[in-house]
């Protein structure tokens, strides 16, 4: 089976207080069914120090956010869509927009 989103892909952010923004797949998790998108999910992080000579301190993390809330861009049509699965002459599976029938 192929997956909707992979690591690396451009993503846009379809609910929620970040809607409409976008950023590129750093983390998944398909088990759970979440991922981790750069510069979005921004979550504030309290740090212990806990081996001598580390630093705590406040630090900004990107947070798992639920699969269902992203969708993957077209790079052609540079819209988000839904990806459909075709297989290649060669054999190998790719993704496509539905809408431009353009590789994802």
């Amino acid at each position: 089976m192929i997956a909707r989103v992979k690591k690396d892909d451009m993503v846009e952010i379809t609910s929620g207080k970040e809607e409409g923004q976008r950023g590129t797949v750093i983390e998944i998790l398909p088990k759970e069914g979440k991922v981790k998108v750069k510069g979005l999910g921004m979550i504030t992080r309290h740090v212990k120090p806990t081996k001598q000579g580390e630093v705590g301190g406040i630090r900004k993390e990107e947070q798992y956010i639920p699969l269902a809330r992203v969708m993957p861009v077209c790079p052609g049509c540079s819209k988000p869509c839904r990806t459909q699965n075709k297989v290649m002459a060669e054999g190998n599976k790719v993704r496509i927009c539905s809408r431009c029938k353009e590789i994802v």
